[in-house]
């Protein structure tokens, strides 16, 4: 027999745990009251008797009790009570002790490798680090109702961001960047007036992501666009500068070519400072602003000719990339980039395809940018284009009293995802009893995401000025409320899923590329939809569906599955969930084929979607990568490459990285031992997971030699 702990683990039976526990109560009553070792052991046997294959350790308890109440040993069944509580009381005893030492002393991996943009051997970030540690802590014991923790700890949702929970803080948002450049905004009691040219502008921005990128968690995303007005302040500058300056010592000719190429200066500069100051500009979190530049040029913008001038700089200087500590460019973290795709730059002889090749140039050799077809984003949004937010979740549309749509300045109030496969394992091809518990877990995600919603409810404006009181979010008075924003869809909150691939395999016997899986996942994604929808009618919060690429929760929840179940062939034996919808990394699919498939989810999941395809090196073959950029634009709304080859981001090796029996890689030309700036391929067993040197120093993959 096998009991099932409170963490959803597995133990065997071990009756001296029992005995034990009945002994250190009958010495906490009178002789009289007691339970004859005969007595103990009797009851004992009864539980043994039930030859249940599973027993949860409550259940156990709840025998035991019974017995004793039956024997008319009131006061020993009290007595017994009275010990469960205490050990109840010591499991929610504070649990953190261990892992900030073992955070101080480097030993956390779990905690250390979360984040690309931390460093957390620095003292800034285990600062940070160690406050989350304590928020996760609280939160579990304190802060959510047992029930939910209890489902976050045996793998049947992930409450996400429980290092934050504490405070009255946001996930995700769209920095209201042109209306704080317009109109001024205030940091640290200083008021920052509206620049007067292009180079303060891109100081200015900075800053501000800064400042808001320290009282969020999550990402942020700003509109590149709303800088074109400050490059044309600093022509209209220049010019009259230069005019004032040469007077009639120079032709016109002469003088439009100076002004072009003093402007050509001042871009440089202003993007320069752009990427320089968002990798070196540390939040008070100890990390870089995880942030993302929204690329989308539009013909209608007065400003475009800028725009296409700041959109090709920033590109030309991601292709070349940042020098690290031993002056050689590097692939930077962040910004993230994403390029809108337009008819004017569609690659099919539009008026802007020159940029489009750069994004191209830049895909191949630093993975950047991602693509949204503003074709199909247009489809599904109510004829809208925008960036989706840093943590890659969308805002759905949503217009102000005058009707007219708005998305900068809006955020996401937080994030719960569902174990998909885990229902599937429980259930194990029983429609019925899939339905069912389906929708008991879809309840049971709501009530865990309304307790993120009343965590934030009732916080004053002062909680982040730069947010709600200087114009990232809103312009609202010190002292008042933020409710408003909670409500009527202008914030959006996430029902996330990790997956679909594995649960289809489980109920159907087949992946869902298969038709025979399909249908099944289609009405598995429609199910979780409604959910949402459902939710946003009853409640008027912005509840949506959200495909999260959180990549390592697709580690934890196979974790735990394969803890619980054992090693099920093609599930958990793999040590990793696929991502959302997305196809399984070892499907022989092509890029174009997967992009086609994956699309149809898009559509579903509006409130978070987004693909990608592995692709070999691509950097001495762009007209294929071309190819592949075509065909997002007429097929699918947001997508992303990553390199199946091996690839130093530091000297530029192209040929086989070794790895020692460590798990340690190094570049054999230039001796680079930083995994974020290599691409490795993992070979010969076909595992495909991210982050595998985590499994362990085993080497064994299904029985397979992992070859690395």
């Amino acid at each position: 027999m096998k009991v099932i702990k409170r963490d959803g683990t597995f133990v065997p039976f071990n009756r001296s745990k029992i005995i034990l526990a009945m002994q250190k109560a009958n010495l906490a009553v009178e002789p009289q009251h007691q339970a004859t070792d005969e007595q103990i052991e009797d009851i004992v046997r009864g539980i043994e008797r039930r030859t249940r294959e599973r027993i949860l350790v409550e259940d156990i308890q709840d025998i035991v009790e019974q017995a004793l109440m039956e024997l008319g040993k009131y006061a020993l069944a009290k007595a017994y009570i009275i010990y469960r509580y205490t050990r109840a009381l010591v499991r929610k005893a504070n649990t953190t002790d261990d892992t900030i030492r073992d955070l101080i002393h480097g030993k956390n991996r779990d905690v250390m490798d979360e984040n690309s943009n931390k460093n957390a051997a620095t003292a800034a970030t285990q600062r940070d680090l160690i406050a989350g540690e304590v928020s996760r802590d609280l939160t579990r014991r304190l802060l959510l109702p047992d029930h939910i923790s209890q489902a976050h700890d045996e793998g049947v949702i992930h409450f996400h961001d429980t290092d934050y929970f504490l405070q009255p803080i946001f996930n995700c948002c769209l920095i209201n960047i042109g209306d704080m450049l317009d109109n001024g905004t205030v940091m640290n009691g200083k008021l920052i007036e509206s620049p007067r040219s292009f180079q303060v502008a891109c100081t200015v921005m900075t800053q501000i992501i800064a400042s808001v990128a320290s009282n969020q968690y999550g990402g942020q995303s700003v509109d590149v666009t709303h800088l074109g007005k400050f490059l044309q302040r600093s022509r209209e500058k220049i010019n009259k500068q230069v005019a004032e300056d040469c007077g009639h010592s120079i032709s016109p000719q002469a003088q439009d070519t100076l002004v072009n190429t003093l402007l050509r200066n001042e871009l440089k500069s202003g993007v320069q400072t752009i990427q320089y100051q968002i990798n070196t500009l540390m939040t008070t979190n100890g990390q870089s602003p995880f942030v993302t530049l929204f690329m989308h040029l539009r013909e209608d913008d007065e400003y475009c000719a800028e725009n296409a001038l700041i959109i090709e700089e920033i590109l030309k200087q991601r292709i070349q990339g940042i020098k690290n500590e031993k002056g050689v460019y590097v692939t930077p973290a962040f910004p993230k980039l994403i390029y809108v795709l337009e008819d004017h730059n569609s690659l099919q002889g539009g008026k802007y395809d020159y940029l489009t090749k750069l994004a191209v140039q830049c895909s191949a050799k630093r993975l950047y940018p991602d693509y949204i077809s503003a074709k199909k984003m247009r489809e599904n949004y109510e004829g809208n284009v925008y960036s989706c937010m840093g943590c890659r979740s969308f805002l759905n549309p949503w217009k102000d009293e005058h009707g007219n749509y708005k998305f900068e300045g809006r955020f996401n109030q937080g994030v719960v995802s569902l174990n998909l496969p885990q229902i599937g394992l429980l259930c194990r091809g029983d429609d019925n009893a899939f339905w069912a518990m389906l929708d008991e877990r879809l309840e049971l995600c709501f009530e865990a995401l309304m307790e993120r919603h009343k965590a934030l409810k009732g916080t004053k404006s002062d909680v982040s000025p730069v947010h709600w009181q200087y114009g990232a979010i809103a312009r609202l008075a010190k002292g008042e409320l933020i409710d408003d924003y909670l409500v009527g869809g202008y914030s959006t909150i996430s029902l996330g899923y990790i997956g679909l691939y594995e649960v289809t395999k489980l109920m159907r016997g087949v992946s869902h590329t298969d038709p025979a899986g399909l249908d099944f996942a289609l009405q598995v994604m429609h199910r979780l939809r409604a959910a949402a929808d459902k939710w946003k009618q009853q409640t008027s919060i912005g509840f949506g569906l959200y495909g999260t690429p959180a990549e390592s929760l697709c580690y934890r929840f196979a974790r735990i599955d394969a803890e619980r179940f054992g090693q099920v062939a093609d599930i958990t034996d793999k040590g990793y969930y696929t991502n959302s919808y997305h196809v399984d990394v070892r499907e022989p699919i092509d890029a174009f084929a997967k992009f086609n498939f994956e699309s149809q989810f898009q559509t579903i999941s509006s409130s978070g979607a987004i693909s990608y395809v592995e692709i070999p090196n691509m950097r001495h073959n762009l007209e294929a990568l071309e190819d592949i950029v075509r065909f997002i634009y007429d097929n699918i709304q947001y997508a992303e490459f990553n390199t199946k080859s091996d690839y130093c981001h530091v000297c530029g090796f192209d040929g086989e990285i070794t790895v020692d029996d460590d798990f340690t890689w190094q570049c054999p030309q230039c001796g680079n031992k930083d995994r974020q700036q290599m691409n490795v391929t993992r070979r010969t067993c076909g595992y495909l997971g991210e982050n595998f040197w985590n499994v362990g120093k085993t080497r064994e993959i299904k029985d397979r030699v992992l070859h690395l």
